[in-house]
């Protein structure tokens, strides 16, 4: 399985090469399905959400799909997933994202596509794969406001795949409050290995290896 989890999506050109060499074939000669889900969850402005979709589109696709994951028979949107070489998730609130892939029975045949397929992950899509997506981490990271509004109290990780969480948008000017003090207050708390990374940076795993691929900065907490 091969993943790139970016905080911002494919912003600079390092985490575009990162991609490339993971797909090993030009993205004019790749399809990409775009997964839009997290975002539907979040209010106000979504021209973020078409800035990151024309970015991802501009790279010159053979085929851009895009796809929501609620609504539609599950089998129809396994099927639209294993047309792609690529599955794009976007950002928005994680918890709903999380909840649409247990909810609606596709986590199986998802983990069962990106076998052969490479996922990326902008913000909550990159989020989602932790065993650490609990009511409890959300305790410890201070968003169960996020959860609750959604009206839930629990909610399942789809995945349980990777045993750290990650944070995404460290030093983001969308996001004020995330600075060195904020990441200190959450690993002082966390009783989970925490990877906080920038908008220029992906956390990458390639057939069980991880590392980190950035122009920004990052941090990370055992």
């Amino acid at each position: 399985m091969n993943f790139l989890m970016t905080a911002s999506g494919l912003r600079n050109e390092t985490l575009r090469d990162a991609l490339r060499d993971m797909l090993g074939k030009p993205f004019g000669s790749a399809n990409v399905v775009y997964v839009p889900t997290a975002s539907v969850a979040e209010p106000g402005d979504h021209g973020w959400l078409v800035a990151d979709m024309n970015r991802l589109y501009g790279l010159g696709w053979r085929e851009f799909d895009v796809l929501e994951l609620n609504g539609l028979p599950p089998r129809l949107v396994l099927d639209r997933l294993l047309h792609a070489d690529v599955i794009y998730v976007a950002g928005g609130s994680h918890y709903h994202l999380a909840r649409s892939i247990t909810g609606n029975g596709l986590a199986d045949g998802l983990l069962k596509a990106l076998e052969s397929r490479v996922y990326v992950g902008f913000s909550a899509g990159s989020m989602i794969f932790s065993r650490h997506l609990t009511a409890h981490s959300a305790d410890v990271i201070g968003d169960t406001a996020d959860l609750h509004v959604l009206g839930a109290r629990t909610v399942e990780p789809p995945f349980g795949l990777f045993g750290w969480y990650l944070k995404p948008h460290l030093y983001s000017p969308d996001f004020p409050e995330r600075d060195d003090a904020w990441a200190d207050r959450i690993a002082e708390r966390a009783d989970f290995p925490v990877y906080f990374i920038d908008d220029e940076t992906a956390v990458r795993v390639r057939d069980g290896e991880l590392d980190v691929v950035t122009e920004g900065r990052w941090r990370f907490h055992p």
